[in-house]
């Protein structure tokens, strides 16, 4: 049995008709475990007052529980949620898992999305498929409960159990000679995005190997729902039904690399047609291949606001559906309205500078 101690911040936790369920699957999953419970959420300020840090939450491995009710509100989470965004790495070397129950059948994606970036911002990284989430209805466990041989509930706990063995049991492995695939699907004279990866790229070549590819070049299909064993079935030989660049070069690329770098500039707040048509279509590869020992980074370049909504995207879509390891401060989010202004902002140099050394740090011995 792993030793280790786990850290539970649990914002509002107090007994209710509706804290029952949660109360159990959390007992369930922490049963002979060794874990603290954080019930107060007013003593997290100490941690970033400047005459005492108690630097009590960093290098920790740490379990977020949130309970939602009918509407979605937990008071208490938004103190974590303030303390999180103070700007200073308050959870810097900790890894995290969420555990996220509500009494309706909305709101605990939208929450876990927004707690995973502003956590991620302070530092923290994040195991991947780091999510467990309870519905009212239980109805998203129907497919689990039917691989893991129970009822709704008993796959509700068996998942929150996995998860928090999963955390106290990783360990994320660097490389001697790290692999990084960069994909994009930008114009180089005009892109500031791409200005911004050029000076990382400068910054990382001589320690990582490093390929790039354009996703723009050729015609990108996305993905139409095939059948899942028609897709299971191509996934089992590293293929897709439609074929094109995205079989014939990014899923070998995804393979090769032990990190992989999106380059997202924001189109009216949401990620570009081909960066989703690629999410989309990684789902074949993803039947037969997980991606837990993979990290994913980020340049977000916005127009003007909304960079954290691309970065919320991402975790969603390539962290917590498609199981690649978030390191903390995994994206680098800036703002560009015409060629070549993200590249002069005030400060970009250090930014650069810290971001490149994120990837190094991340992926090499």
């Amino acid at each position: 049995m792993n030793n280790e101690e786990l850290l539970v911040i649990y914002p509002q936790k107090r007994k209710s008709e509706g804290r029952e369920r949660l109360d159990q699957v959390l007992e369930y999953a922490l049963e002979g475990l060794n874990a603290e419970i954080w019930e107060d959420m007013r003593t997290l300020w100490e941690d970033v007052e400047e005459t005492r840090p108690t630097m009590r939450f960093r290098n920790k491995k740490i379990l977020f529980v949130v309970p939602l009710g009918k509407n979605g509100v937990n008071r208490g989470y938004y103190e974590v949620l303030a303390w999180l965004r103070t700007g200073k790495q308050v959870l810097e070397g900790s890894i995290a898992g969420l555990l996220i129950d509500a009494e309706s059948e909305l709101f605990t994606k939208a929450v876990a999305r927004e707690l995973t970036v502003a956590a991620n911002e302070a530092g923290c990284a994040f195991v991947g498929r780091p999510l467990v989430e309870g519905t009212a209805s239980l109805d998203n466990y129907i497919v689990q409960a039917s691989n893991m041989n129970t009822d709704k509930f008993g796959a509700y706990l068996k998942s929150a159990r996995i998860l928090t063995e999963q955390l106290l049991e990783f360990a994320w492995e660097k490389k001697e000679r790290p692999h990084l695939l960069v994909l994009h699907a930008s114009n180089h004279k005009t892109s500031n995005t791409m200005q911004i990866w050029k000076e990382v790229r400068a910054k990382i070549e001589d320690r990582i190997e490093i390929q790039e590819i354009n996703l723009r070049n050729g015609t990108l299909e996305d993905c139409s729902g095939c059948p899942f064993q028609m897709c299971l079935h191509f996934g089992e030989r590293g293929q897709c039904f439609y074929g094109g660049a995205i079989v014939n070069e990014v899923y070998p690329g995804v393979k090769w690399a032990d990190g992989i770098l999106m380059l997202c500039p924001n189109y009216n707040d949401a990620l570009s047609a081909n960066m989703t048509a690629f999410i989309n279509r990684l789902t074949a590869l993803f039947r037969t291949t997980r991606f837990y020992d993979k990290a994913m980074f980020a340049i977000i370049v916005s127009g003007y606001s909304g960079s954290d909504l691309i970065a919320g995207q991402l975790v969603t879509a390539l962290n917590m559906n498609k199981t690649f390891y978030l390191p903390g401060n995994f994206c680098m989010m800036e703002t560009g309205n015409s060629p070549g202004s993200a590249i002069r902002g005030e400060g970009i140099g250090d930014r650069i500078e810290k971001f490149a050394e994120k990837i190094v740090e991340t992926l090499k011995k």
